[in-house]
């Protein structure tokens, strides 16, 4: 049996999760990257994504999440602006939010950098919340 290590997910709103795992996997600047006891210290940013929880016997979680940071001190500490489980997430919401923020796009020329920045970052939300909602183990 691996090794385990305590998570805890932290959002604004809540504590999203919290539990003795085996691996976390999130979305960093730098691409995906997995977490697991014993790892050497480090704060790293981290971007929209899925993240993928190892719980011992080999069970995984998964959930959206956006932004944040994650610190790995012997215990891990992920704090995000948002996570969902896939029950959580409103397949609807998120098709509504993306189909107006490519909207948005498709009239880009008349739209402030800001709003077409907004848009990309909704469009990237959203889909990361439908493959979320859509993820098969």
């Amino acid at each position: 049996m691996a090794k385990t290590f305590r998570l805890e997910v932290i959002t604004p709103e809540r504590v999203f999760y919290e539990g003795d795992v085996e691996m976390v996997i999130l979305k960093t600047y730098d691409g995906y990257e997995g977490y697991m006891a014993g790892h050497s210290w480090q704060v790293k940013l981290l971007d929209t994504g899925e993240m993928r929880i190892r719980l011992p016997g080999k069970k995984y979680l998964i959930a959206a999440v956006t932004g944040g940071y994650i610190d790995v001190a012997g215990k891990v500490l992920v704090y995000v602006d948002a996570a969902e489980w896939p029950e959580e997430i409103d397949v609807e919401r998120a098709l509504r939010s993306k189909a107006n923020a490519e909207e948005i796009l498709k009239n880009q020329s008349q739209q402030s950098i800001v709003a077409v920045q907004s848009a990309k970052i909704d469009i990237l939300k959203a889909v990361n919340r439908l493959n979320v909602k859509n993820a098969r183990f």
